[in-house]
């Protein structure tokens, strides 16, 4: 199984960049305007549009801690400290996948309001894959015994 650590953390960080910058969403509205963010431009247009706060929150828990803990990851897997994930970090970064409830909320919305219509792009698929794939190597990381665990004996 540990064999599959590299592999899934270059998949994980492939569709972690994928998921950033492909469109999430396609809106229709009014049959005359379409729009396809990234979660990159959404978070461009929110701060362009005045909601820096807003912007901040999103870039730090949609891109500043998945890259992060992505980073983390791969330096436990590969790096010679044999450094793990910090505890408060882990919590930290399972917010992301809060990103794609956010999506498939408003394409919800927009389905059941009759104003605009609504549907995944490779985007969030991308992203969501890559919240998944993260999960998955952190939980594989925190089960293989330290390097210093096993010279202990």
């Amino acid at each position: 199984m540990r064999s599959l650590l590299p592999l899934i953390l270059f998949a994980a960080s492939i569709c972690f960049s994928l998921g950033i910058v492909l469109p999430l969403i396609h809106v229709d509205r009014l049959y005359f305007f379409s729009d396809e963010p990234s979660l990159i431009g959404m978070i461009a247009a929110l701060w362009s549009g005045g909601d820096w706060l807003l912007a901040a929150v999103v870039a730090l828990f949609s891109v500043a801690f998945p890259s992060m803990k992505l980073g983390l990851l791969h330096n436990a897997a590969y790096g010679r400290s044999g450094a793990g994930i910090p505890g408060w970090f882990r919590a930290l970064s399972n917010w992301s996948m809060l990103d794609v409830i956010l999506v498939a909320l408003v394409i919800f919305a927009a389905k059941t309001s009759g104003l605009a219509t609504a549907f995944t792009k490779p985007g969030l698929w991308f992203f969501a894959a890559s919240v998944v794939l993260t999960a998955t190597a952190s939980a594989m990381i925190k089960r293989a015994p330290r390097p210093e665990d096993r010279t202990a004996h």
